[in-house]
């Protein structure tokens, strides 16, 4: 503070202040002035800096933290499934999804399309839910369901007949048709073969994509999460982002990532850069580039540099599908640098985390060092070889823990078609760490939770929350907490170039802050997933506040 006559806002005392600085400091209480930390230090320090007018919050015991940062999630896809019929949170079976799906077409008699998303691929027999399902619930109107990673969908008999789905019909580039023994298509459809239907679908207004945007980052910041970015930002979802901006309505701090067409080529970058322009404003900034370089490896579709196997433990031909031409990718990113656009991939085989590391050397060969950040999400195989480049190269590591688990869809869908040896290959976030990345946590939401905590356990243990007494899946390459932790705080902060200003308590910072409901590093805190957010702040004011929080 700079004088005794500038008192605290908000003072809050009494807790286990986790700073996450480099040398992972502690205290027990911060003061916060127009928005800003204003002191960092003991009660008795902090609690002179308070004035008749401050608000005083005794922490009693418990965590405070920077605000959490996601960087790799979908709020504006989820904000559209939130309007929507969303299955995420359902049980994992086709009786809960068909009651769901009936209920909903029932309370929607206009609706020209029955729409929806979050299906788990271990409820249908092979990962592959049938058209026959869904007629048997939305015989009247087409009805189309993305699955929870986007990577396939499910669509109902009048659907594929309206997309002009039928026997036929080839499959599309880098995308595939399941179909039965016949030919006939069966009702799921492969990552660029769902690109078929959407392309039909009926234009949602933007002020409908603004509501659910609201509505997410309402969601986020309930669990803490006060800034993040968008990993797949059309020019819809940029125009409802900037409404809310010009609104005051966006009070999270998000990069969009602009999506990039993979059917076109450079001449894509010239608009890219106008929506950088356009798109920036307030809280809001458009500033990156998306870019998926493969798919998933349940569809045999993420790329890797070995071919998967049938089940039966024999190799096949396939080894995935490089989504865009390794050299052509080269050239993309080198231009997207010299722009001055940080690139951030989907990298989910160790054969697209090559071919994007790849591109950011061809880039920082051409271009020079520069600090955009460029940055490889999904990590689930990475070959040994190019750990080590990360660091070299600049490139930060973008995690999503909550997958690094022996849950069905690993036992079944993953496991039995991986060799062994690429199999242990799986998320290495300590090898990572170890060999000096820079860690970027996020959750991929709505593919999985976005509550930190749940991914920050499952970071630490290799189990997940839901089934606790199953293996550890490669327990070698788990984080422990305060690592965990920090990449959901300066971690994601510098992925999302807020470190400067967010990310740790430090004096001078924007107050962006979350309190939970116990002393998460205590030897008898519990569970990380059993942590609540009690409190979470933007620039010192509340976006959330449990009662909890100052109950008595």
């Amino acid at each position: 503070m700079s004088g005794r006559d500038e008192r605290a806002d908000l003072v809050l005392t009494g807790g286990s202040v986790q700073t996450m600085d480099a040398v992972r400091r502690t205290a027990s209480a911060i003061a916060v002035r127009d928005g800003r930390i204003a002191a960092v230090g003991s009660d008795r320090e902090i609690l002179e800096c308070a004035g008749p007018r401050t608000r005083r919050i005794d922490l009693a015991g418990r965590t405070l933290l920077p605000a959490f940062q996601d960087a790799h999630v979908h709020p504006s896809m989820a904000g559209v499934g939130l309007l929507r019929c969303p299955l995420h949170d359902l049980p994992r079976s086709l009786g809960a999804y068909q009651a769901a799906i009936r209920a909903y077409a029932a309370a929607h008699p206009d609706a020209e399309w029955i729409l929806g998303d979050g299906w788990y691929l271990e409820a249908f027999p092979g990962g592959t839910p049938r058209r026959e399902d869904l007629d048997a619930v939305v015989p009247d109107r087409p009805a189309f369901f993305i699955n929870r990673d986007g990577h396939g969908a499910w669509a109902n008999s009048r659907a594929l007949a309206v997309a002009g789905i039928a026997r036929g019909t080839a499959d599309p580039p880098r995308g595939r048709i399941e179909r039965d023994a016949g030919g006939e298509p069966t009702g799921t459809l492969h990552e660029g073969a769902i690109e078929e239907v959407k392309r039909i679908l009926p234009v949602l207004p933007v002020e409908e994509r603004a509501r659910g945007i609201e509505l997410a980052q309402a969601y986020l910041h309930r669990l803490g999460i006060t800034a993040w970015q968008d990993a797949w930002v059309t020019p819809d979802d940029l125009a409802a982002y900037r409404l809310l901006a010009e609104r005051g309505r966006l009070t999270a701090r998000v990069i969009a990532c602009l999506w990039w067409e993979r059917e076109r080529g450079g001449e894509q970058i010239e608009s890219m850069i106008e929506q950088r322009r356009t798109g920036t404003l307030g809280r809001l900034r458009a500033t990156t580039a998306k870019i998926m370089l493969d798919g998933v490896a349940e569809n045999f579709t993420a790329a890797m540099l070995h071919p998967y196997l049938d089940g039966r433990g024999r190799a096949t031909a396939n080894r995935g599908i490089s989504f865009v031409d390794p050299e052509m990718l080269k050239r993309h990113v080198t231009r997207l640098d010299a722009e001055g656009f940080q690139v951030h991939f989907h990298a989910l085989g160790d054969r697209a985390v090559r071919e994007g590391l790849d591109a950011i050397e061809a880039a920082r060969l051409a271009n020079g060092p520069s600090d955009l950040r460029h940055e490889l999400a999904h990590l689930q195989v990475v070959d040994p070889g190019d750990i080590p480049r990360f660091r070299a190269l600049g490139a930060i590591a973008n995690i999503q823990p909550f997958w690094a688990c022996n849950d069905r869809q690993m036992v079944e869908l993953t496991r039995p078609f991986l060799a062994p040896e690429r199999f242990a290959l799986q998320y290495p976030f300590r090898s990572l760490r170890r060999a000096g990345a820079i860690l970027a946590g996020g959750s991929d939401w709505t593919v999985s939770t976005p509550n930190v905590m749940a991914e920050v356990e499952v970071a630490v243990r290799r189990i997940s929350p839901d089934e606790p007494d199953q293996e550890p899946l490669l327990p070698g390459e788990a984080l422990d907490l305060p690592d965990a932790l920090a990449a959901y705080t300066i971690g994601a902060a510098y992925a999302n170039h807020l470190d400067d200003v967010t990310g740790t308590v430090k004096v001078g910072k924007l107050a962006d802050l979350v309190v939970l409901d116990r002393d998460i590093l205590a030897p008898d805190a519990g569970a990380p997933t059993d942590a609540r957010v009690l409190l979470t702040l933007v620039e010192g004011a509340a976006v959330h506040e449990d009662p909890a929080l100052e109950a008595r």
